[in-house]
């Protein structure tokens, strides 16, 4: 059986700490989370976008350049969170089974 969380909290330095029942305790910065998004959405635009020209810098909106924030996280059956994100992305389900893979 996958190890399941038992504690979350906020860090001061945008991370999301999660304590798991079998006592590993992992931390993993929001910016990550959101760039690691499984939604299909997502999914499909990383899968979608052409790799750029070394040469060209990319261009942002004024809310991609804020530091992303983790706004909250609902659970979602026995198996995972729905987290919405301070750009107001809110579509994904993160398992806890992928939460515990995205360990740093």
């Amino acid at each position: 059986m996958s190890p399941l969380p038992v504690e979350l909290k906020r860090t001061p330095a945008r991370e999301l700490w999660i304590r798991w029942d079998d006592g590993q305790e992992q931390r993993i910065p929001f910016f990550q989370l959101r760039k690691a998004c499984p939604c299909a959405t997502c999914r499909e635009k990383a899968a979608a976008e052409p790799a750029r020209p070394p040469t060209l810098l990319p261009v942002i909106s004024a809310a991609e350049a804020q530091p992303v924030q983790l706004v909250s996280m609902q659970p979602v059956g026995n198996y995972g969170y729905n987290i919405a994100f301070s750009d107001g992305h809110d579509s994904g389900i993160f398992t806890f089974e992928y939460l515990r893979g995205l360990a740093s």
